[in-house]
């Protein structure tokens, strides 16, 4: 399987911003083929054209990952967050095009927990059926604007802790199959599904056609073939489907277990991780190598 492998912009530097466009070289000469960005926002200071011309130089392709909150929540029974979330989502589309990118993918609906400082709460059915309603709903708006610029949104489930609209393959099947749109699809990574799925390899099959991007990462977010996942197993499940998109990796665990420190929270890298970033990228490359042979 030759599957484009990709690394996202947070493994260096966050945020990202104009400066930081020399990156593109960098994943390059490490040997991926793409870069995950998430969509940039105003403050990025970030001049699409010249992205788009500098990352087609260094040879790699884009793909995007969308930045919703609970002001820009389509799932949202608040008006105002509703329409945030449906305007944050045709902004995607707006930025995609301009980069000349295919792919936007994440938790679309909004709604974050942890990250957010919003604990979840008990919800009564009916509060359930609506807000899963109005996740379809906003969806539905969205993923025909999405298909007519030529862009596919990747619907992503997050693990419990940070969200209470998609966290399971099943769920996001049942979305994607309502909004029933070549706009969107789904977006898969292993280090959710390592929590909420019964079986990996399983959920992969489960997704099908639908699957449009999928990201390769630990159970504990470090560089791939650090952790526990089985590699082949997984990849031979993206054979079995037919997926050939992308792959992306974020392994931005960074290597320090000191006792108290916030692991949920992104931080930067305090060492060069070339070394470990070319070893994890030949683990996922050999895996998806294997597994095409030994279906």
């Amino acid at each position: 399987m030759d599957n484009p492998i990709g690394i996202i912009s947070m493994q260096f530097i966050r945020p990202f911003t104009g400066a930081d466009l020399h990156y593109f070289d960098y994943a390059a000469k490490l040997g991926f083929d793409f870069m995950e960005l998430l969509v940039p926002e105003p403050e990025d200071e970030i001049d699409l054209s010249v992205a788009r011309k500098k990352a087609h130089d260094c040879g790699i392709s884009l793909v995007l990952a969308a930045r919703v909150n609970a002001q820009r929540s389509i799932a949202s029974d608040e008006p105002d967050a509703r329409q945030g979330g449906l305007d944050y989502l045709k902004h995607c589309v707006q930025v995609a095009d301009q980069l000349g990118t295919t792919i936007v993918g994440g938790p679309l609906y909004g709604e974050p927990m942890v990250f957010a400082g919003r604990p979840p709460v008990p919800r009564t059915d009916d509060e359930i059926a609506a807000r899963a309603a109005r996740t379809v709903d906003g969806l539905a708006k969205v993923a025909p604007l999405a298909r007519s610029a030529g862009v596919v949104f990747g619907l992503e489930p997050l693990n419990r802790f940070e969200t209470d609209i998609i966290s399971t393959t099943r769920q996001a099947i049942e979305v994607v199959d309502k909004v029933d749109d070549a706009g969107l699809g789904i977006m898969l990574d292993t280090f959710h599904m390592n929590m909420e799925e019964r079986s990996i390899p399983d959920a992969i099959r489960a997704s099908g056609s639908r699957l449009v991007h999928f990201q390769a990462n630990e159970n504990h977010r470090g560089h791939p073939g650090t952790g526990h996942l089985d590699w082949t197993a997984i990849m031979r499940a993206l054979a079995q489907i037919g997926y050939r998109g992308p792959v992306s990796l974020e392994p931005f665990r960074r290597d320090d277990d000191r006792v108290a420190l916030p692991i949920a929270h992104w931080r930067a890298p305090h060492e060069d991780e070339s070394a470990k970033l070319k070893a994890g990228l030949g683990v996922i490359r050999s895996a998806l190598a294997l597994a095409e042979v030994n279906q």
